[in-house]
């Protein structure tokens, strides 16, 4: 029988580690355990998966304490991490190691609700199981094509004519970040959501920790779009290692959306990706409009498994609660417009800097 056992972060290079694994992303990293762990008050978990006396995989996560119960995340919604789980070696069957993990969530860490969503598991998976799931859709694009194929299986009435009109309206793509790009990524962000009476899934503290963790790490894809005067008018974060990267978010204000900012920085994240050896682009959620890039739709099951039955029940509810009052808040907020509030802060603002802030994709969505 497959067993976990939790292994100390500071004893050993996990990087070095997992890096003969075909199968780690960028969210088991030590700098995105790091990222989780600052933003969302959690412990970080690593486990080595045990045949007998011989280490057959690992898992990545990180333990949560909400209402005094431990629970365990492999990601966990709210968390902008698209999924974690296990690193396998070959021939090692990830529903034993599904198994083994809940065993080791509710025995050796003592948690009373787990959730997991791993690339490499399916929905036939996650029925043999027998566990709860969510079907989590998104759209990827294949980048071991051509470049010549990459650009011409995007909509040409669409995603390409805009890119031409960018291109002749002196638009113009720079990567890298400073100190500012976080803060007008954000400003960008809230105009975004403002459209769809929503307020956004996190507040500016999250951007600005994502670029701490990450940015020395050559898995950090920062872009930003400029008018002809040199001013930010769109911008673009992805994340990528190994052969998968992700879109992790893009914005722009809605009044220069005439000179099309997004498509040009999309197929510029597109080509820095392929250039650096990625074979998937994840887009990060869904919406049929991401097809115009030539992407295909994908499905990922969301696992969650509770020690008391009564918990998932909660769980749902407590969730579908908080996303009903996110809404009414963006309804607020667009009804009061930008007007500032007697305190001098506007209303979005203030709403986002109590936390109360939610979004439109699972795994942006809180608890």
């Amino acid at each position: 029988m497959l067993k976990f056992e939790r292994l100390d972060p500071n004893s050993l290079n996990w990087d070095e580690t997992i890096r003969k694994f075909p199968d780690r992303t960028v969210f088991q990293s030590s700098a995105w355990l790091a990222f989780v762990a600052g933003t969302q008050n959690a412990e970080p978990i690593i486990a080595a998966l045990k045949d007998g006396s011989s280490t057959v995989g690992y898992f990545t996560g990180l333990v949560v304490t909400k209402l005094g119960l431990r629970i365990l995340g492999s990601p966990f919604p709210g968390w902008t991490t698209q999924y974690m789980g296990f690193n396998l070696s070959a021939g090692s069957s990830r529903r034993a190691a599904i198994e083994a993990l809940a065993r080791f969530a509710f025995g050796d860490l003592k948690c009373v609700h787990l959730e997991c969503v791993d690339p490499h598991l399916t929905v036939e998976d996650a029925q043999a199981l027998g566990m709860d799931y969510k079907l989590c859709s998104s759209f990827e694009i294949d980048l071991r094509k051509s470049e010549d194929e990459l650009y011409k299986n995007m909509d040409n009435k669409s995603i390409r004519w805009c890119i031409r009109k960018a291109e002749k309206c002196g638009v113009t793509i720079e990567e890298g970040g400073d100190e500012k790009f976080a803060d007008e990524y954000y400003q960008q962000l809230k105009d975004v959501f403002a459209k769809q009476s929503l307020l956004p899934t996190y507040g500016p503290e999250r951007v600005h920790a994502l670029i701490r963790n990450l940015s020395s790490t050559g898995a950090l894809l920062l872009l930003r779009a400029r008018d002809t005067t040199g001013r930010c008018i769109g911008t673009h974060i992805s994340v990528g290692d190994n052969d998968r990267a992700v879109l992790w978010g893009t914005a722009s204000f809605r009044p220069d959306q005439h000179l099309c900012p997004n498509q040009p920085m999309w197929w510029h994240a597109i080509k820095y990706w392929k250039a650096q050896g990625v074979q998937f682009y994840d887009l990060g959620g869904k919406g049929d409009y991401k097809k115009k890039y030539g992407a295909y739709a994908t499905q990922l099951p969301w696992l969650r498994q509770s020690r008391y039955p009564v918990l998932s029940f909660l769980r749902n509810l407590t969730q579908d609660a908080f996303k009903v009052r996110q809404r009414v808040l963006g309804w607020r907020y667009r009804a009061a417009g930008k007007r500032y509030l007697e305190s001098g802060t506007p209303l979005l603002e203030r709403a986002s800097s109590s936390g109360q802030i939610a979004g439109n994709e699972y795994w942006n969505t809180s608890l």
